[in-house]
C-alpha cells in the first residue's frame, strides 16, 4: 500500500461504519478501562508489596505484563472502529498484531506452567519442593517469553494494509490457501490445542491423586488457577473456532463457510480481546474475603496466600517437615483470611 493510495483513501470522507463496529467499541472501551488500571495494579502489588513473592505470584505477575501489553494496542484498534480505517501504517499495523500473539503465546504458556507446576506439587511434593526454586523458574519464564516472541513471528508476515472498498484496513492477506491452512492450524495447534491438552492432563491428575488422599478440601490456590483457565478457555476458544471455520472454507471453497468466518471474526476477535481484562476481576473475586482485612493490600495477602510454594525456598526437607505441614494444614480453616498464609502443604 503506497504513500498516495493511503492519503487518497483518508482524504475521501466520511467513510461507513465496519461492521460490528459499535459492539467492538462497546467490548474495547470496556477491556481498556477495567483491565488495563486491574492489570497495573496487579504488576505493582505483585513488585512492591507482597513480602514473600511464590511461585505462582511470580506467574501471575508475568501473566498481568502480558495483559497490560496487548492492552496498551487498544486505543489503535478503538481509533480504527472509530473512523473506519487504519491510520497508523503498515509498520504500526504488524507491531500491534505482534504484540497480541506474543502475549497470547505468553499467557497460554504462563497458565499451562501453572497447572502442570500444582500438578507436580500434588503427585510428587518432595521432587516439586527441590525444583521449584527461583533459578529454575525464572530460567522456564524466560524461556516462555522467547517462545512466545518466535511462535508469533507468522502475524508479521500475514498483516499488511488492505483496501476493501473504501476501508483501508490493517487486515489478514495470504498469498495462497496453503499459507492460510498453515498459519490459522499454526496459531490454534500452539496456542490452544497442545496447551490446554496439558493443562487438562494436568487436572485429570490432580484430581484422581486428591481422591486418594484425605486433603479434599479445595483450595484457595487451585481455585484460583482454575478459574484462569476457564476465562482464558471461554474468551479464546471461539476465537480459534473461527481459525478451523477459515480453513473448512478455504479447503471446501465454500462460499458460505467462508462468509461465516469473516462476519464472526471481528466480535470474536474482540472477545479474545476482553480476556487480558478479565484476571484482575478473578482475584478480585478470590480474594474478596481479604479485602475488609487487608484493605489496599488485598491482592499482596493472596499472592503470599500461594504458600505452598514457599517450602520450595527452605531447605532441609523430610518426611518429619512434611508430617508436620500435614497437621498444620488439617489446622487450617478455609473461612479465615489470615490461614492462607500459613499453610505450606503443596496441595495448598
Amino acid at each position: 500500500m503506497t504513500n498516495a493510495t493511503f492519503n487518497a483513501t483518508a482524504q475521501s470522507g466520511t467513510l461507513p461504519p465496519l461492521p460490528g463496529a459499535k459492539l467492538g467499541l462497546t467490548v474495547l472501551s470496556l477491556a481498556f478501562i477495567l483491565g488495563f488500571p486491574g492489570n497495573v495494579f496487579v504488576v505493582w502489588s505483585a513488585l512492591w508489596r507482597v513480602q514473600k513473592r511464590t511461585i505462582t505470584c511470580l506467574l501471575i505477575l508475568h501473566l498481568a505484563l502480558a495483559d497490560c501489553a496487548v492492552l496498551l494496542t487498544s486505543p489503535f484498534f478503538l481509533r480504527l472502529l472509530s473512523v473506519g480505517q487504519w491510520e497508523f501504517g503498515s509498520v504500526v499495523c504488524q507491531l500491534c498484531h505482534y504484540v497480541c500473539g506474543v502475549s497470547m503465546y505468553a499467557s497460554i504458556s504462563l497458565i499451562t506452567l501453572m497447572s502442570l507446576d500444582r500438578c507436580l506439587a500434588v503427585t510428587k511434593p518432595f521432587i516439586s519442593q527441590k525444583i521449584r526454586t527461583a533459578m529454575v523458574v525464572r530460567s522456564l519464564v524466560l524461556a516462555i517469553w522467547m517462545v512466545s516472541f518466535l511462535l508469533a513471528v507468522p502475524v508479521i508476515f500475514y498483516r499488511k494494509l488492505v483496501l476493501k472498498g473504501r476501508h483501508l484496513l490493517c487486515d489478514l492477506s495470504h498469498p495462497t490457501i496453503g499459507h492460510l491452512v498453515f498459519h490459522n492450524l499454526f496459531e490454534t495447534l500452539t496456542g490452544f490445542v497442545l496447551p490446554f491438552t496439558a493443562i487438562i492432563w494436568s487436572y485429570c491428575v490432580i484430581g484422581r491423586r486428591l481422591q486418594d488422599t484425605r486433603f479434599r478440601r479445595k483450595r484457595r490456590t487451585n481455585r484460583l488457577i482454575v478459574l484462569i483457565v476457564a476465562a482464558f478457555a471461554l474468551f479464546w476458544l471461539p476465537y480459534h473456532m473461527v481459525n478451523i471455520l477459515d480453513v473448512a472454507g478455504a479447503l471446501s471453497h465454500s462460499k458460505r463457510l467462508i462468509m461465516a468466518g469473516k462476519m464472526a471474526r471481528p466480535t470474536l476477535t474482540a472477545l479474545a480481546f476482553f480476556s487480558s481484562s478479565v484476571n484482575p476481576i478473578l482475584y478480585a473475586f478470590s480474594g474478596g474475603a481479604l479485602i475488609k482485612s487487608a484493605g489496599i493490600g488485598f491482592m499482596a495477602k493472596l499472592f503470599e496466600g500461594t504458600a505452598s510454594e514457599m517450602s520450595s525456598t527452605r531447605q532441609g526437607t523430610g518426611r518429619t517437615t512434611q508430617r508436620r505441614e500435614e497437621a498444620k494444614l488439617e489446622m487450617v480453616q478455609d473461612g479465615n483470611p489470615e490461614s492462607i498464609t500459613l499453610s505450606t502443604n503443596p496441595l495448598e
